[in-house]
């Protein structure tokens, strides 16, 4: 007999694993698929980590809505997934006559979309709030609900949630097509076989659509825009206090300048429209454009402080608003198509909204009386207190031997982070679950034997360690093993 599920999610970024967790505090059998080697590998991995108060979407949208929605359920559900969130408010700074209109009209904007905490600043409010900015700001628009968030903590998290409460997560599990009893979806083909389900929930990302085409949905398509950003060294963070938006554009909410949950900086994105989805190069000209952007708000940024740069796709619809329906033809299926910004905020609120989707067509909700809501990430040992340290050390001495340098990352961590619910079985996975190779030497003082701890308590052959799966392989061969 073929595995029956009730529902299955396709793609375990932020989206779809905190709708796999959402529909696990019910009697269900979920099963979450996700094509990479971990979670949280598309755009979770890789976007701006702001929390937006609301003010931007066109009022009456799903992106209005569901971005004020999800908002106000951040401060419980990091608190719950031990995610680093800080409310720190963010700023839209004015800085021509022109701007002071636009922020007037973002300001009425946020009102009919409930955002809270908004007050317009004038130069002087806006000067004494972050110093640094450039003294040509005329003034700002201040959002108090506005933050930032740790988005691997958050997306691994929200995974390592679904798990504990009983979902299947399957890795390396790509979905190939769908499988129909007349004009209903019965499950999907997958690389490693077909699973059965009542129903299937598309959370993919920038392969929405192509899914959406399999399943014989026409009319919508994913533009991917790239977007590129710098990362700064920790001490830029004593000229950036908060979050700094420039007036929006008609694409893109221009290139920022904000703190990280970790004391970073971060500058950007960029936007332009891409043909490629698995172009994540950063080019000269962007990099540019993405510096002489940020000066315009931090005149004082230096480039000596830049640490590291990287690019994110946004799943950027044919439509400008989130896809978010079941619908009549194929039956069976939720769509969740289009999530770009505000994607990671609203994705609490969409999780909440697709329970309720499901509720109303007819699947059955029994309560789970044995959710667990809580999951604790792999503690952090540079930001515990000595005495924590030592008691930590005490437990386990692997904590008293420090392996990354710039973060204080230990061999205890590492280790632990190789037995999590779900481990860290490659390079990158260990970084964004303990921060290793986050600071200015990028890993390279730490590499070697980085590899080696991974490898032991992997129980794998350091050859086989790699940087994000496939082919990513660090290391060819012993260095004595060489052909005669």
């Amino acid at each position: 007999m073929p595995e029956q599920y009730d529902v299955i999610i396709i793609g375990a970024g932020v989206v779809g694993s905190l709708v796999a967790r959402a529909l696990s505090r019910y009697q269900l059998r979920l099963l979450l698929l996700e094509k990479h080697s971990d979670v949280a590998e598309g755009t979770t991995k890789a976007n701006t980590a702001i929390v937006h108060a609301g003010y931007d979407a066109k009022p009456g949208s799903n992106k209005a809505r569901l971005n004020v929605a999800g908002n106000r359920m951040y401060d419980n559900l990091c608190a719950e997934l031990d995610a680093e969130f800080d409310r720190c408010g963010t700023f839209v700074v004015a800085l021509s006559e022109e701007d002071l209109v636009t922020l007037g009209s973002l300001y009425k904007r946020g009102q009919q979309n409930g955002a809270a905490g908004l007050r317009l600043f004038n130069a002087e409010e806006t000067l004494r709030h972050e110093p640094s900015l450039t003294k040509e700001a005329r003034g700002s628009l201040y959002a108090a609900s506005g933050g930032i968030v740790d988005p691997f903590q958050l997306g691994i998290g929200a995974a390592e949630s679904a798990v504990i409460n009983g979902v299947e997560l399957m890795l390396e599990t790509e979905v190939t097509g769908f499988l129909f009893e007349h004009n209903r979806i019965t499950g999907v083909t997958t690389n490693r076989g077909d699973y059965y389900s009542r129903w299937v929930v598309i959370a993919a990302g920038l392969w929405a659509d192509d899914l959406m085409h399999k399943a014989g949905l026409d009319g919508f398509a994913i533009n991917p825009r790239k977007g590129e950003y710098f990362v700064l060294d920790r001490r830029s963070s004593e000229v950036v206090h908060t979050v700094l938006f420039p007036c929006p554009t008609p694409v893109s909410k221009g290139i920022m300048v904000t703190r990280t949950v970790h004391n970073n900086v971060l500058l950007g994105p960029n936007a332009n429209t891409i043909r490629d989805k698995g172009d994540l190069d950063v080019s000269a000209a962007g990099l540019d454009e993405v510096w002489s952007g940020a000066l315009k708000l931090i005149p004082g940024l230096a480039k000596r402080d830049i640490i590291r740069s990287f690019a994110g796709l946004r799943a950027a619809g044919s439509c400008d608003d989130f896809v978010i329906e079941i619908p009549g033809d194929p039956a069976g299926m939720v769509v969740l198509a289009g999530i770009e910004s505000p994607g990671l905020t609203a994705a609490p609120a969409i999780a909440e909204e697709v329970v309720e989707m499901l509720r109303e067509a007819g699947l059955e909700l029994a309560p789970n009386t044995h959710f667990n809501p809580e999951r604790k990430a792999v503690r952090r040992f540079a930001v515990l207190t000595r005495r924590e340290q030592e008691a930590l050390i005490a437990t386990d001495p692997r904590y008293a031997s420090v392996v990354c340098r710039c973060e204080m990352v230990t061999e205890g961590e590492i280790a632990a982070a190789c037995h999590e619910v779900i481990p860290a079985r490659t390079y990158d996975g260990l970084k964004r679950r303990t921060r290793l190779g986050s600071g200015r030497c990028q890993g390279a003082f730490d590499l070697p034997l980085v590899i080696g701890i991974m490898a032991r308590e992997l129980g794998i052959s350091p050859l086989e360690i790699t940087l994000k799966g496939g082919h990513s392989r660090f290391l060819a061969r012993g260095t004595k093993e060489v052909d005669a």
